[in-house]
């Protein structure tokens, strides 16, 4: 076998290795920003994983169902639909004598009615709350997500929606990728806000991916990559510029940020980043114990404390 017929058949080698690498990864970024109807289908989470459902799921993507609200509020509330780039539906939970009005929102695979613990503890200090479904999630158009980037613009709806109805002294608060979204409405939109509470948002796209392979053990290159690649192009924008860490220099209100330091989805470099980056009033919170998950459960009159005293500090 000649030079020339050997370096023929590597070029068709790596570039069917590369179509292959490509296809799986586009399959890997649908599966992981469209969810599925089906409520039995979904993938364990990644530490949860046996070394052969790690490959598998390497290959195939994560199956997830749509997120639904697995119960109703136990207090009075309004039930609202809001047009925005979807069509959302969110839950105004009213306090009497209220002293402004936060809007909460949940994370990637979550729903409004997973922040309703969140919610009464913001009741008990006095506001009124405002629970959104993200789209694709809960009663909220579709089963698409696009990790806080096409989300913002929902951010930006149910602020104006409370400016219109006359709220007065309107708060953000967000988890995860919900905190990401807030971050993308600021720098978008040039919303406006009495506060914002951000709890855990990730630094940038790739680095969000990346921390999903590390949980699996797996190499990030190239895989990681072509994820966010292909993430971007199958639901229209860039991914790779898709960085709340840039965004947070946009937000002009007082702000906290808090955070897990066992958290291993988001890294202390990624959190660091984005506080130095906060160009306003702020604070930065750690919980030593805990990691990427609801901070009440471990923190729950210390969340408070914190976060009566951020308001306390903002009148």
């Amino acid at each position: 076998m000649n030079k020339k017929s050997t370096l023929k058949k590597l070029l068709w080698v790596a570039l069917t290795l590369v179509v292959i690498l490509n296809v799986i990864a586009a399959v890997h970024a649908y599966k992981f920003t469209h969810f599925s109807d089906d409520i039995s289908d979904r993938t364990k989470r990644p530490e949860q994983l046996s070394t052969s459902e790690k490959l598998t799921t390497l290959f195939a993507g994560v199956n997830n169902p749509k997120p639904r609200n697995k119960e109703l509020p136990s207090v009075p509330y309004e039930q609202i639909y809001l047009q925005s780039n979807k069509q959302i539906e969110c839950w105004m939970l009213h306090t009497p004598k209220a002293k402004g009005t936060f809007i909460v929102f949940h994370g990637y695979i979550g729903s409004k009615s997973r922040m309703l613990d969140k919610a009464y503890a913001i009741q008990e200090l006095g506001y009124n709350v405002l629970l959104v479904d993200f789209m694709g999630s809960g009663g909220s158009e579709g089963f698409q997500t696009t990790i806080g980037y096409k989300e913002a613009e929902q951010v930006k709806t149910c602020v104006e929606y409370l400016n219109q109805s006359g709220k007065e002294h309107v708060y953000l608060f967000g988890t995860s990728m919900g905190a990401v979204a807030i971050m993308k409405a600021f720098y978008d939109y040039n919303i406006q806000a009495d506060g914002v509470i951000i709890e855990c948002p990730f630094g940038s796209m790739y680095k969000t991916v990346c921390a999903r392979f590390h949980s699996m053990n797996a190499p990030t290159f190239p895989m990681a990559g072509l994820l966010v690649f292909w993430g971007g192009v199958e639901n229209g924008f860039w991914a790779f510029g898709h960085n709340p860490a840039k965004y947070a220099a946009s937000i002009t209100s007082p702000t906290l940020l808090m955070y897990g330091a066992k958290d291993k989805r988001v890294s202390r470099e990624e959190i660091d980043d984005i506080y130095t980056n906060l160009n306003t009033k702020k604070s930065l919170k750690i919980y030593p114990d805990a990691g990427h998950e609801n901070y009440m459960k471990k923190y729950k009159a210390e969340w408070m404390n914190d976060i009566s005293t951020f308001l306390k500090n903002q009148q």
